[in-house]
């Protein structure tokens, strides 16, 4: 379970998992502060040196975490029609938990060497040489490991395989395939940050419907828009690093009408889950919540086709919201009707 591509963003954010968090972004990315970095080293200027714990702590990019429980405990609360078992919920969200990180420490240790050279990510243990990287790799390994037999044997062993699925697809499609040669890389590359929905549903029910894949689709088609206005603000230091993210590579206008098409797309998903699964309730507030991203992203396309000096930020930090209201929606719906 990631990030999002899931997206996906640490506070400071990346394209790498999508987060939830005041301000922060399944697919994927974390944002991250920008930081003065002494030469020839890592660390930035009057940071103190964490402890071994923080630091592998750190690995798992625990903010990134956050948007992946906030969508799969709604998505068991819908599954079961109120709240699940709690043995269920804690093992799948402890499990969850453990998956997201070993996706983020696999990540970690696979873009390394990008990650020093970036200002957005030159806080990360590996680039400031607080963890060796067989050490993160061991770590990331393990952690997976345990989270899939976690799953796995509490639960389901359907569960079990689809987060053992979008840890190998973040880190061998979107970490090592995607992310480093092609524009799309968060577009599929967000599918990893979508599983926490299916994986939810399956720990309750065992099996799968049409009402977990249309959440499944809100998150895929919010991961895009919300990642490139994230990659907006950092293009500079994507361009740096030989990343080709959208707003890299393309026009400005371009990825701002982009970014329009898919705030549609997502909103279009979150509504056609009103008649699959929910009530008016949700209905009611997935609209409204919808109507105001629309609003957000059409305002950041008018700032930028008119030459004046767009904020993308605003935008990303609404999306964060948006995505923590509709997944609340959905549990408050559950639990009225």
């Amino acid at each position: 379970m990631t990030q999002t591509p899931v997206a996906p963003m640490s506070m400071g954010e990346d394209e790498d998992s999508a987060v939830i968090s005041g301000a922060v972004g399944l697919s994927g990315e974390e944002a991250e502060s920008p930081e003065v970095h002494l030469p020839h080293t890592g660390r930035p200027r009057g940071s103190a040196p964490r402890s071994r714990i923080a630091a592998y702590v750190a690995l798992t990019k625990p903010r990134i975490i956050e948007l992946l429980l906030v969508t799969t405990l709604p998505s068991m609360v819908l599954a079961a029609r109120g709240l699940p078992e709690w043995w269920v919920a804690v093992v799948t969200m402890v499990g969850g938990t453990l998956a997201a990180g070993s996706a983020n420490a696999l990540n970690c240790y696979l873009d390394r060497d990008i990650d020093a050279i970036m200002r957005r990510t030159g806080r990360r243990p590996l680039a400031q040489h607080e963890v060796s990287p067989t050490g993160a790799l061991i770590f990331g390994v393990l952690l997976g490991s345990a989270s899939v037999a976690t799953i796995g044997f509490v639960t389901n062993w359907l569960a079990g395989a689809l987060t053992l699925g979008a840890i190998a697809f973040y880190v061998l499609v979107y970490t090592m395939l995607l992310k480093r040669r092609t524009s799309q890389n968060i577009v599929w590359g967000g599918l990893a940050g979508c599983m926490p929905v299916l994986i939810g549903w399956t720990a309750v029910t065992g099996s799968l419907a049409a009402a977990p894949f249309a959440l499944f689709a809100v998150v895929f088609f919010w991961t895009p828009p919300h990642t490139w206005a994230l990659a907006t603000r950092y293009r500079e230091d994507y361009a740096r690093a030989g990343v080709p993210m959208l707003p890299v590579v393309a026009t400005p206008t371009r990825v701002a009408r982009d970014i329009t098409i898919y705030t549609w797309l997502t909103v279009a998903a979150s509504l056609a889950l009103w008649p699959l699964a929910t009530g008016w309730l949700y209905g009611a507030l997935a609209a409204v919540a919808g109507a105001v991203l629309i609003v957000g992203a059409h305002r950041l396309y008018r700032q930028t086709v008119r030459g004046g000096t767009p904020k993308p930020m605003v935008f990303f930090h609404l999306s964060n919201s948006y995505l923590a209201f509709v997944f609340v929606a959905v549990a408050v719906d559950t639990f009225i009707r």
